[in-house]
């Protein structure tokens, strides 16, 4: 008789106070897909999932009454959030080993954040780290039933008190062959009670693909590498059906790039539109893909909401030392050929990379004024391990090399600026970007919110002032 496989992830929306005031949480997408590779092998399964949950405590429930033999957290590697290690979320998911443990469990762990720090995982009673990509080699070790572990690639134990490590997976090329994730074991109404409630729509999250082939030098990848392997358009276009019968009518494709293989969005928007499914998408995306006006004609076809793009500055000397590849040219193009097409289009900025000026500062807040996104996201450059960035400063590095949460904004390295006038920058963007917003818009606004556009204005001209005497200060102190 097989063992009981009782599934978790690591990331409790709750625990991230940015995260949870958004409203806007979806399910363990790459957790709930391991549980049905596992389930489809013959393995009994079950899933606790830790992102509607207050504590870690509640796993207790699931544990007495499905009483597994293993304890599998594995973490949603599509979900950008579970790149960024948050300290709150591993102590958490030491939390989740203590009490696997304590119920009889062998605890296996899998994310990006154990993957490079295995030996603390391990340390607190992990009985094995899943390097990688974890499906085949977790298929594998549970066939093996722990024998021999020395023999499987891609894991990380103890053995005589002993570290050891095997050499790591290559990127498997099944992805397509897999079944579709265990939406089944997931109390689906929560989300979209919330969903509804906060947005008033119903938005679940889908992967097309694994993995990215471009090398930004601040961008870690320890799951899936720089190999880049995709679903089927049709494969994708079934689930989507699957999901709009249970109530979606949104979907965050959480792909790091989407849509990259030649020829995939049009077959895509073909197989949509013979089966008259409309939904609303959500991507991420590059600046440099998306300058073609047919390319975006047929996202546009294939039902694309909202584009989220990579801008992160407006300087192309700091574009240029990051090595992301793409030009300034490009995100204004791209910008204004989504937005003649009624596509919104939001920026990711990140502040504080090496070298970044003043001079380059407010060139971004000039981009984000001329080019106006839908919304931004901000943040400091942040120190992934096995990166170009990371090399570079982890001679700086000390007790603190993890964010707590995600709005964190530490800089855990020697900056041209202090951490303090970091977090006062992320603050003074978004009121010069709510203010220019509100600006823009006036002529299709209601009069209570243009009543608000003078404390916007006064908000942002505080705001200036003050960045103006931190600047002064920095300058005084540096002697930047």
């Amino acid at each position: 008789m097989k063992p009981k496989l009782l599934f978790s992830n690591t990331y409790f929306y709750r625990f991230d106070q940015k995260q949870w005031e958004s409203k806007k949480p979806y399910p363990p997408y790459g957790t709930m897909l391991a549980a049905s590779i596992m389930r489809e092998a013959g393995f009994d399964v079950s899933l606790f999932d830790t992102n509607l949950a207050k504590s870690p405590l509640e796993i207790n429930t699931v544990l007495n009454t499905f009483k597994p033999d293993y304890l599998i957290i594995v973490d949603d590697n599509f979900n950008y959030l579970s790149k960024m290690c948050l300290t709150v979320m591993r102590e958490a998911c030491f939390e989740l080993i203590r009490l696997g443990k304590l119920a009889g469990c062998k605890v296996f762990v899998n994310s990006a954040d154990a993957t490079d720090h295995f030996d603390k995982y391990l340390q607190h009673g992990a009985d094995v780290v899943l390097l990688g990509e974890a499906e085949q080699t977790l298929v594998q070790l549970l066939n093996n039933d722990l024998q021999n572990l020395e023999t499987i690639n891609g894991v990380a134990f103890l053995k005589d008190d002993l570290i050891t490590q095997t050499k790591k997976t290559n990127s498997v090329e099944v992805f397509d062959n897999y079944p579709l994730p265990a939406w089944d074991l997931v109390n689906l109404s929560a989300y979209q009670t919330i969903w509804q409630k906060e947005q008033g729509y119903f938005s679940l999250n889908i992967a097309t693909t694994r993995g990215c082939p471009f090398k930004c030098n601040w961008c870690a990848k320890p799951i899936y590498g720089n190999r880049y392997n995709s679903r089927s358009p049709q494969s994708v276009a079934d689930e989507l059906a699957y999901l709009m019968n249970l109530g979606a009518t949104h979907f965050w494709i959480c792909d790091d790039i989407f849509g990259l293989k030649p020829g995939w969005v049009k077959e895509f928007k073909k197989i949509l539109q013979a089966n008259k499914l409309k939904p609303r998408l959500k991507i991420q995306s590059r600046a440099d893909l998306l300058v073609k006006e047919d390319t975006i004609q047929d996202l546009v076809d294939a039902g694309l909401d909202e584009v989220w793009l990579g801008a992160e500055s407006g300087s192309q000397r700091i574009l240029d030392a990051m090595d992301k590849g793409i030009t300034i040219n490009e995100i204004e193009k791209s910008t204004k050929l989504l937005n003649e097409k009624g596509v919104k289009v939001a920026f990711f900025i990140q502040y504080g990379y090496l070298g970044e000026q003043w001079e380059d500062i407010q060139k971004t807040l000039s981009m984000i004024k001329k080019l106006l996104p839908s919304d931004i996201g901000i943040s400091v450059s942040y120190p992934l391990p096995g990166t170009v960035f990371y090399e570079k400063v982890k001679a700086q590095l000390k007790n603190k090399q993890n964010w707590k949460n995600s709005n964190d904004l530490d800089m855990m390295y020697r900056g041209t600026f202090s951490p303090g006038f970091y977090r006062q920058l992320h603050k003074h963007t978004h009121r010069v970007y709510r203010k220019e917003q509100a600006l823009r818009n006036l002529a299709n606004t209601s009069i209570k919110t243009a009543l608000k556009i003078p404390y916007l204005w006064i908000r942002e001209q505080l705001s200036t002032r003050k960045m103006a005497i931190l600047l002064n200060r920095e300058l005084r102190t540096n002697q930047i």
